[in-house]
This record gives structure tokens, C-alpha cells and sequence, in this order.
């Protein structure tokens, strides 16, 4: 996997979302984190201070990491050459696009002269199979959203984090390129060819201890029309025990289409009656809220949603997800 130091490339991205890999990197693995590098019409920052190479390599950067996403995954041309800088100076490069570093010629070429490793952290190359779709042992927590970029994976590694506070055996569970590069194992989804989806699933939670956690970073939303499928899958192949629901209030569409955000109710419900179908006993344990645009009262969303759902509403990066584990406690899912 990627060695530390890291150096995060921005590249030429003009919203935060689009540079979620470096942000959420720096934000769990701040201490490998030490400079960024941005192409001159970049409107973001990490607040990492900004470095050239041979600079970054002085400091003891180890890989370059594209630290940021597109639609459909794709490398720019017009990033050839900070990546190709970045192997001549010898580091490693990270990418999570859906896009190979080694179906470049002149990335390959410049790497196989250098030495330095090529990682395309979204394609795992190993047989993934069909799902059996057999009980299996062990306990599993899987964060849905409401919509794309909602906080799944934010809540999930919290979740993980709380668990482990309170001495719980537990994983995180990346199912996406910046949980990869965050936690250093797991499989990107949305690149398994459809069939094997739920199978993928299957494989990154395997059979385990009776009272060990798995915490599975959700993908998508299993409401948007326009890839409903991702998340589907791994609802079925994670035979999810609990699950939490993730929302960004704010937002009224969802990404990169016209269609609204449905209400939580909608998505709690779909995952109920569909995660059914391989879990009978699976049941929502909490609501996760992304307050970072939010300018209403907070205590008053989250008391509302309370009362719809009667269960914890928590902003994971306020408070942590505490409630919910206690609340899991009150029905019998933890013991600590």
C-alpha cells in the first residue's frame, strides 16, 4: 500500500468535494500528510503548505497522491506532467481514479526507468466471486446515505474509532478509493463488474468472530436513479445487522442529477425492506448529519429527526457517534 510521507497532488479542482481523497486522508492520517502541490488554476486548499518536489522529497515524502475525483474516475492529460515529475523525483504514485496509471505509456515507462511504484488503489486484480449469499458469522454495521458525498465514510471510520475506544473488536471497511488510501486495505466497489458486486462485499466481510464488528463504508445512495446499483449490492452482500443513515441537509438535489434528495424516512425504509432479503433481523441504529453547510438550528434538526425515527442524530464531527453505540448497547447489538 502507500508508504508515508505523502505529498497531495489537487490538481486543477475548483470545490472541496471534488478533492474528498486528499481531504479525508489529511483529516485521519494528518501526521503522513505534509505538503500539497496545485496546478495554477486550483480553488482549493488543504491548508497543507504548498511545496515543490524536490522540496517534498527533502522532507521525506515517500508517494505522490492524487488526492482528488472526477466524474468517471478519469486521469486528465493535463496532469501527465506533475506525475511524471513527481517519478522523476522517486516517488511512489497513488491514484484512485477509476482510470490505470499503467494503461499510460509514458507513466509506465517513466516508472519501470525510476523503480518507483505505480498504485491504482481502485482495482484490486483478484478474482472477486458471486455472491453466495450465506449467513455468515460475526456482527456488521453499514453506513447508507440519503445521497452521494453525504458523510458514509466519515461515519463509518468514526463509528470504528468509538468502537475501538471503548475496547470493541471491530474493522473499518473501505469500499472506496479514499478509505483505501485511509485505512490501507479494502476493495473498491465501483469498479467489479456488476455480477460480483454483492460478491465483493461478501469478501470484505468475511466470516468472524460472533462479537466482532465489521463497520462498512457505504457507497452512494440505494434512492439515486443514476447508480443505485453500487449500493444495492453491497447492501445485499454485507448482510448489514445495523445500519446508519447519513444526510446533508442543505442539499436539495442529488449529485449530478435533478432529482431531489429524498427525506431520511425514504432511505431507512428502502434499506429496511431491501436489506431484508439477506438480513431479516437488520434494523437502523442512528442518523448521521453533515451540519458543515448548515445555518439552521441544530439541536432543533436533530430533535426533529429524533422524534421521527426514535433513534440517536448525531454530527459525527461535532460529538462523535456515541449515542449510537450506547443506543446499540440499550438494544442488545453491543455489550460495552
Amino acid at each position: 500500500m502507500m508508504e508515508p510521507p505523502f505529498l497531495l497532488f489537487l490538481a486543477d479542482v475548483q470545490n472541496a468535494l471534488s478533492a474528498k481523497p486528499a481531504i479525508g486522508l489529511l483529516h485521519w492520517r494528518r501526521e503522513n500528510c505534509i505538503a500539497q502541490i496545485r496546478m495554477p488554476d486550483c480553488r482549493v486548499s488543504t491548508g497543507l503548505p504548498d511545496a515543490d518536489y524536490a522540496e517534498a522529497v527533502r522532507r521525506g515524502a515517500k508517494t505522490f497522491v492524487i488526492g482528488v475525483t472526477n466524474a468517471g474516475g478519469q486521469l486528465k492529460t493535463e496532469w501527465y506532467p506533475y506525475i511524471l515529475s513527481a517519478i522523476d523525483c522517486g516517488l511512489d504514485i497513488a491514484n484512485g481514479m477509476r482510470d490505470r496509471l499503467r494503461d499510460v505509456t509514458e507513466i509506465v515507462a517513466a516508472a519501470n526507468r525510476t523503480g518507483v511504484d505505480l498504485l491504482d488503489l481502485r482495482h484490486a486484480d483478484i478474482p472477486i466471486p458471486m455472491a453466495s449469499c450465506r449467513r455468515r458469522q460475526g456482527r456488521r454495521l453499514l453506513t447508507v446515505g440519503t445521497d452521494c458525498s453525504c458523510g458514509k465514510k466519515f461515519t463509518a471510520l468514526t463509528i470504528s474509532r468509538d468502537m475501538k475506544a471503548r475496547g470493541l473488536d471491530c474493522t473499518f471497511r473501505a469500499t472506496g478509493q479514499t478509505g483505501i488510501m485511509i485505512s490501507g486495505a479494502g476493495l473498491a466497489l465501483d469498479t467489479i463488474v456488476g455480477d460480483c458486486i454483492a460478491g465483493g462485499a461478501e469478501l470484505l466481510s468475511p466470516d468472524n468472530k460472533h462479537d466482532h464488528w465489521d463497520v462498512i463504508e457505504g457507497q452512494g445512495s440505494i434512492l439515486h436513479p443514476a447508480h443505485a446499483g453500487v449500493p444495492l449490492s453491497l447492501l445485499h452482500g454485507s448482510q448489514p445487522d445495523a445500519f446508519v443513515v447519513c444526510h446533508e441537509p442543505t442539499r436539495r438535489h442529488m449529485r449530478g442529477i435533478t432529482h431531489p434528495v429524498p427525506p431520511v424516512a425514504a432511505v431507512r425504509d428502502a434499506t429496511e425492506r431491501m436489506g431484508r432479503l439477506t438480513n431479516p433481523n437488520i434494523r437502523c441504529v442512528g442518523i448521521s448529519l453533515n451540519t458543515s453547510e448548515f445555518q439552521g438550528d441544530i439541536f432543533q434538526l436533530k430533535q426533529q429527526l429524533h422524534r421521527e425515527h426514535e433513534v440517536p442524530v448525531v454530527d459525527p464531527v461535532i460529538e462523535g457517534t456515541g449515542d449510537i453505540l450506547n443506543y446499540m448497547c440499550s438494544i442488545g447489538l453491543l455489550t460495552g
